[in-house]
């Protein structure tokens, strides 16, 4: 399955966002948990979120709902075949909750640690969108203008104008650079690869467009490969330094890193994530998958962070204080085009997606998946109600939503009935 037909799946059936900030005191400890399921810890507040100036009210009024969120985070751990850990932080105006259950790793069975790092994946897009926003702000890009006029030499003669704004909400028509497939043993071979992202955009160019750039949306990972590419040519520096200097210093984020080109484990405490695997017998067995080398996503999704920092960075985000708000607009703007998997209509924007629950609450945010962990992040746009989460999913790249995903979605995110 790839990487756009799962972010439909889980921005259709709910998605992951984040929370007002970070819940001061220490989490008590909360009820034994069920067989199969270690160390559930929460923790709640006040949530003292903020609210967009020119709502008359907020989506979300009252709290999360401590027993539906404690309820879905039950059984993970050793013996579940969907999760090994899971972490949730639900905050906003309306109240904050956080929670942490399962294991640190099936080896020892540490308790989950409630501020473990994990790779986060694609949720990376929205800090190279944001870059991208701020440089744009600044004068240094204009997001119509063709990327071929900052990168030239880049892209091939015959290859139509692509503008910055069709790179940052997927519209560009440009193919995904080659790779040992989607198929878990084919990438497991190749974890300790490095990839140099130039080599991926030749590739990916090479192949010619898709289709007619700004015609129709296609969610792939070579778009934000550029972009991060066009950001080293506009500043003279590294990607990663420009993410660092304009967004994870200025916030605060001290647990949020990029691992480099070289860089295979996660550094500081972590949950290990674990892949399901069949045996020939007909078992399975729970690869470790913690250690691996992300160059291949880069700019487009190889961050490591933690809910916490998930949380600080949603809220700045959402409230103003990273992207200036003229350009801010371009993450709540999807355009009016089709999906060319779906046949549906775009839900995806500069480094975000919009989702509209069953009851009708829009929320936006992003998801991200790397093998051994599932991250969401965003909140409804008022920032009455955010969350944020982290699942060490058994099948991170499967097909649908991880069962303890949805759970905690429907929980943190359903509206209570008058």
């Amino acid at each position: 399955m790839n990487a756009r037909t799962r972010t439909l799946v889980a921005a259709t059936v709910l998605l992951g966002i984040v929370s007002g900030s970070a819940v001061a005191h220490a989490a008590p400890r909360g009820p034994v948990p069920p067989s199969g399921s270690v160390s559930l810890s929460v923790a709640s507040g006040s949530g003292p979120g903020s609210v967009s100036a020119g709502v008359a009210a907020p989506v979300f009024s009252t709290a999360p709902d401590a027993e539906a969120l404690t309820k879905a985070l039950e059984g993970v751990g050793v013996g579940n075949a969907d999760a090994t850990a899971a972490l949730i932080r639900v905050g906003g105006s309306s109240g904050s909750w956080r929670g942490a259950s399962g294991v640190a790793d099936l080896v020892g069975g540490r308790p989950a640690l409630e501020q473990g790092r994990f790779r986060a994946g694609s949720v990376t897009k929205t800090f190279t969108a944001a870059v991208v926003l701020q440089l744009a702000a600044e004068g240094k890009v204009d997001l119509d203008g063709p990327v071929q006029r900052y990168l030239p030499g880049t892209f091939p003669d015959r290859f139509p104008s692509v503008s910055v704004r069709e790179l940052l909400n997927h519209t560009s028509g440009i193919k995904p650079a080659d790779g040992p497939g989607d198929a878990f043993e084919a990438q497991w071979d190749h974890r300790f690869d490095v990839v140099d992202p130039h080599d991926q955009i030749a590739n990916a160019l090479a192949k010619g467009p898709e289709f007619d750039p700004g015609s129709a949306q296609h969610y792939l990972n070579i778009n934000y490969t550029v972009l991060g590419v066009l950001i080293e040519k506009l500043t003279g520096t590294a990607y990663e330094e420009q993410v660092d200097r304009r967004i994870l210093r200025p916030l605060g984020l001290c647990q949020t890193s990029f691992p480099g080109r070289t860089r295979t484990r996660i550094p500081g405490p972590y949950n290990h994530g674990y892949q399901a695997v069949p045996r020939p017998d007909g078992s399975t067995e729970l690869r470790d998958v913690s250690v691996w080398n992300t160059s291949d996503r880069w700019a487009a999704g190889d961050i490591i962070s933690t809910t916490a920092d998930l949380e600080r960075f949603t809220v700045a985000l959402f409230g103003g204080r990273v992207v200036p708000r003229a350009q801010l607009e371009e993450m709540f703007t999807v355009p009016a085009v089709k999906d060319v998997e779906s046949g549906k209509d775009a839900a995806l924007t500069a480094g975000l997606s919009r989702i509209v629950m069953p009851d009708g609450t829009e929320v936006w945010g992003k998801t991200g998946s790397r093998f051994g962990y599932s991250t969401g992040m965003g909140g409804t746009r008022d920032l009455s109600r955010t969350l944020v989460y982290s699942v060490n999913s058994t099948d991170a790249k499967g097909k649908g939503m991880n069962p303890v995903v949805g759970k905690l979605l429907a929980a943190a995110l359903t509206r209570p009935r008058p």
